[in-house]
C-alpha cells in the first residue's frame, strides 16, 4: 500500500474504504451483512488501508454502527475515521455529532465533514452556525480535522473556502467528470488554495468499470489484464494533490483488485492519458446529449432559458442520478427546464437536431421526484 503524508506527520493510505455500499441482507439497504463486511474491513486492515469513510445517513444509519464495531478490534491509533454531518438528516448539528460518537463508540473523529455541501445548500449550511460549533470540537479534541464534500458548481466554491481554513476538501473526481464536468476547475481551485483533496467516486458509480464496449476497446487494447477500474483509480492518483481515494468495496474481490492498482501506482504515460481521453469521450457520446454549448437555441427562446446548462445539468443527472438536478433549486424557477414552453423554436437552430423540449419535459418529472 502507498502512503502519502497529511499533516502533523500522519500518512493516509491513497486508498481509503467507503462504507456507503456495505454487503446487505435480503435487499435491504439499512440491514448490513454484518459478517461479509466485516471480511472487508480486516482485509482493508491487513492490506495497510488506515482510512475509513461513513456517514450519519449511509445504510439507514447502520454504516457508523457497524464501522465503530468492525474497527473496535483493532488499536485506535491504526486507522482514521471520516465522519459527516447531514443537515437534511438533522439539522441539529450538536444532537447528531453525539449521536455520531455514540454510534462509533469513538471519542474522537479524525475526519469530520460537513456532508454534501451544494449551491443549493451552501448558505443555510453557512448561517447555521455549524462551522463554529465544529470547530469548537475541534479545540476540544472531539474532532482532529475538519472539512467537507462538495457537489456544488466551481462558481459557488471560493464562498465555501472562504467560510473557514479547511483542513480539507472532498470532491467527486474521476476522468469522465474531468473531461465533461466541473471536476478538473473544482481540482485545480483546491490545489491552488493548497488544500487537500479527497476523493469520492473515482469510478464514478461504477460507470467507469462498465464502459461500453465501444468506451473500453482503447483500454483493452492497451492492457486486456487490467480492469477497467484500475485505470479509473490510476488515473485519479496520478494527481499531485489527491491524498486518499475512497472505494465503496461491497466484496473481498473488489479490494483485491484495487489492491494491486494502488500497490503498483505506475504513472500513466502520454499514451495511456490518450486511450483514457478516447474512452471518456465513447462513453459520453454513449450516454449523454453531445451538446457542444454553441449557445445557437438561446436567442429565440421566447422564455429566456440557459439551454446549455440546463442541458449540462440533465447529462449530469442521467449519468451520476437524479438528486444531481439538485442544484437547479439554486436557480429562480423561471429558469428551470418546467418554464419550457415546447415551442420548438430552439430546435430551428439547434445543429445536432435535439429533441429539447423533450429533453426540458422530461428534466421537469426528473425534478418532481425530489420535491
Amino acid at each position: 500500500m502507498q502512503y502519502k503524508e497529511f499533516k502533523d506527520g500522519i500518512k493516509l493510505s491513497r486508498l481509503g474504504m467507503g462504507n456507503m455500499r456495505l454487503p446487505i441482507v435480503d435487499g435491504d439497504y439499512a440491514q448490513i451483512d454484518y459478517e461479509k463486511a466485516k471480511k472487508i474491513v480486516d482485509c482493508c486492515i491487513d492490506s495497510g488501508i488506515n482510512y475509513y469513510d461513513t456517514a450519519y445517513i449511509y445504510h439507514g444509519g447502520q454504516s457508523e454502527c457497524f464501522l465503530g464495531k468492525a474497527l473496535s478490534r483493532y488499536p485506535r491509533d491504526s486507522y482514521y475515521v471520516a465522519d459527516k454531518f447531514n443537515m437534511m438528516a438533522n439539522p441539529d448539528f450538536k444532537a447528531q455529532f453525539a449521536e455520531q460518537l455514540e454510534r462509533l463508540q469513538m471519542d474522537v473523529i479524525d475526519f469530520y465533514l460537513l456532508h454534501g455541501t451544494d449551491d443549493a445548500s451552501l448558505q443555510s449550511t453557512l448561517d447555521s452556525g455549524c462551522i463554529a460549533y465544529f470547530d469548537e470540537m475541534k479545540k476540544q479534541g472531539k474532532i482532529r480535522y475538519f472539512g467537507f464534500s462538495y457537489h456544488g458548481s466551481p462558481a459557488l466554491l471560493p464562498q465555501m473556502l472562504n467560510a473557514y481554513p479547511w483542513d480539507f476538501v472532498q470532491i467527486q473526481l474521476n476522468y469522465y467528470d474531468w473531461y465533461f464536468g466541473d471536476a478538473k476547475p473544482l481540482y485545480e481551485m483546491l490545489a491552488e488554495a493548497n488544500i487537500p483533496v479527497l476523493v469520492m467516486e473515482p469510478v464514478h458509480g461504477g460507470l467507469l468499470a462498465n464502459l461500453t464496449d465501444e468506451a473500453a476497446k482503447p483500454l483493452k487494447e492497451l492492457a486486456p489484464d487490467k480492469s477497467l477500474a484500475s485505470w479509473a483509480m490510476r488515473w485519479v492518483i496520478d494527481l499531485d494533490n489527491v491524498h486518499v481515494v475512497l472505494s465503496g468495496m461491497s466484496e473481498t474481490a473488489q479490494v483485491e483488485d484495487n489492491l494491486s492498482t494502488f500497490d503498483e501506482a505506475l504513472p500513466l504515460s502520454s499514451e495511456d492519458h490518450t486511450r483514457i481521453l478516447e474512452a471518456a469521450q465513447k462513453q459520453h457520446a454513449a450516454v449523454a446529449v453531445a451538446c457542444t454549448s454553441c449557445r445557437y437555441c438561446c436567442p429565440d427562446c421566447p422564455m429566456g432559458l440557459d439551454i446549455p446548462f440546463l442541458i449540462k445539468s440533465y447529462n449530469d443527472a442521467k449519468i451520476g442520478g437524479t438528486w444531481r438536478l439538485g442544484s437547479l433549486m439554486a436557480i429562480e424557477k423561471e429558469q428551470w427546464p418546467s418554464a419550457c414552453i415546447g415551442c420548438g423554436e430552439c430546435m430551428a437552430h439547434c445543429p445536432q437536431s435535439f429533441d429539447i423540449p423533450e429533453i426540458m419535459s422530461e428534466m421537469t418529472e426528473m425534478m418532481k421526484t425530489m420535491e
